[in-house]
C-alpha cells in the first residue's frame, strides 16, 4: 500500500528502466549528432544567481522560476527553467575570448512552478545547440538542419519544420504599417490570437492580411510578398528562403506562420518550431537572438528530450547472461565487450529467466535459458 507521503508532486513523474532507457537513447543520439557537427558540450548549473538567468535573455521571467535564498552569499538562486540563458552566460564570461562563430551543445533538467495543460510536466529535459557570434540565414540554416537530423537520429518520422518570424509587427510598424506605440502590443496580441475582430479593434486593421500569410512555405511566402509592397521585408524573406533551402534534402515539411509569438519570448528576426509524428505537441524550438550584457547574435534550438522519447521507437536491449557464481570474469568482460549484458548471482535461490535473463554462462559460452 502506498503511503501519501510518497506521492509525487503534481507534473512531476518517476521514468521506470523502460522509460529511462528511451530516454538515455535518445538523448545519446541526439548529442552524438551534435557533437558529429562540431558543437561541445557545456554542463551549467541546475541553480545560479537569479539576476543572472534575468540578464542574459530578454523575456525570462525568473517569477516562473523555484527560487531560494543561498546562505552562503545571501543572495537569491533560481532553479533554470531554460537552459539557453545560461550558455548566454558562459559565451560571454568564461568563453568571451574563444574563436567565433562559437558552437556548443547541452543537455539537462529543467524545473517549472506552473506547467500549461496542454504540457503539465514541470520538470523537463532539455537537449539543444547554440552557434554564437553569427546573425546570418546560414548560421539559422545550419541550427534548422541540425535540429531536423537529432530528431532523426533519435528514430522520429515525419518531421515538420514551422517557421515565423517573432519581430513582424515591430519591423512593419515602423515604416511600412505604421501604428502608435501603445498599439504595437496590442495588435501583436490579436495576431497571436488570430482574432480579425479584435485586430481591427485595436487599430490594426492593416494587419488582418498576415492572419492568412500563413500554410506551406511557398504559399505562405507568396502571400507575404504581396502583402511587403514597400520592401520592408525583403531581406528577412530572402533570409527564410536560405533557411528552407539548407533543410530541403532532409525530408522535413517547411511552413509558416509570421506572426505565431508564442515560446518565441527573446527570438529577433527569426523563430521555429518543429514537430514529429507521435510527439504530442512541440518537439522543440529555436531562433535568433542576443545575448544580454553584450548583444552578441546568436541561433539556437531546444529539443524536449522526454518527449521526443516517448514517440521514438522502442529500441532491443541487449539480451542479458546470467553469471554462475565462480564465473570467469575474463569471460565475463569478453562478453560484455562484445556487447551482451551480465548479471551475476548472488544466491543459489535465484531464478535467472525471473531476473530477466536470456542466457547463462555454461561451458564459458552463453546458453539459451
Amino acid at each position: 500500500m502506498t503511503d501519501i507521503s510518497d506521492l509525487l508532486p503534481e507534473g512531476l513523474e518517476d521514468r521506470l528502466p523502460q522509460s529511462a532507457a528511451r530516454i538515455t537513447t535518445a538523448m545519446r543520439a541526439a548529442l552524438n549528432v551534435l557533437d558529429g557537427h562540431g558543437y561541445d558540450r557545456v554542463r551549467p548549473p541546475l541553480l545560479e544567481f537569479e539576476s543572472s538567468l534575468a540578464a542574459r535573455m530578454e523575456g525570462i521571467k525568473t517569477r516562473s522560476m523555484f527560487r531560494v535564498v543561498d546562505p552562503s552569499s545571501l543572495r537569491t538562486l533560481a532553479l533554470r527553467s531554460d537552459i539557453t540563458p545560461q550558455i548566454g552566460r558562459i559565451a560571454a564570461t568564461s568563453m568571451a575570448d574563444s574563436p567565433r562563430p562559437l558552437r556548443l551543445a547541452y543537455c539537462g533538467d529543467t524545473a517549472l512552478i506552473k506547467a500549461s495543460q496542454l504540457n503539465p510536466a514541470r520538470e523537463r529535459l532539455q537537449l539543444g545547440g547554440e552557434l554564437i557570434g553569427s546573425d546570418s540565414a546560414a548560421a539559422a540554416g545550419e541550427i534548422v538542419a541540425l535540429a531536423v537530423k537529432a530528431l532523426k537520429a533519435a528514430g522520429l518520422t515525419g518531421i515538420s519544420v514551422d517557421f515565423t518570424m517573432p519581430d513582424l509587427v515591430d519591423t512593419l510598424s515602423e515604416k511600412a504599417l505604421p501604428l502608435d506605440t501603445d498599439q504595437i502590443e496590442a495588435v501583436r496580441r490579436e495576431l497571436d490570437t488570430k482574432d480579425a475582430g479584435g485586430l481591427k479593434a485595436a487599430g490594426g486593421a492593416a494587419y488582418l492580411p498576415l492572419l492568412y500569410a500563413t500554410g506551406p512555405f511557398d504559399e505562405a511566402m507568396a502571400t507575404l510578398r504581396e502583402i511587403d509592397a514597400g520592401g520592408a521585408l525583403k531581406s528577412r524573406l530572402e533570409g527564410l528562403e536560405k533557411i528552407a533551402a539548407r533543410i530541403a534534402d532532409t525530408g522535413a515539411r517547411v511552413t509558416l506562420d509570421p506572426s505565431e509569438r508564442h515560446g518565441f519570448e527573446y527570438q529577433s528576426w527569426f523563430g521555429f518550431t518543429i514537430y514529429a509524428a507521435g510527439v504530442r505537441g512541440a518537439a522543440g524550438r529555436g531562433g535568433t537572438y542576443q545575448i544580454g550584457g553584450t548583444d552578441e547574435a546568436a541561433t539556437g534550438f531546444t529539443l524536449y528530450v522526454d518527449a521526443i522519447a516517448d514517440a521514438a521507437p522502442e529500441t532491443e536491449r541487449a539480451q542479458t547472461v546470467y553469471l554462475p557464481i565462480g564465473f570467469s570474469e575474463t569471460k565475463a568482460e569478453r562478453l560484455r565487450a562484445e556487447g551482451w549484458r551480465t548479471l551475476e548471482q548472488l544466491s543459489p535461490e535465484e531464478e535467472p529467466a525471473s531476473l530477466g535473463c536470456t542466457h547463462v554462462l555454461k561451458d564459458g559460452k552463453p546458453a539459451p535459458l
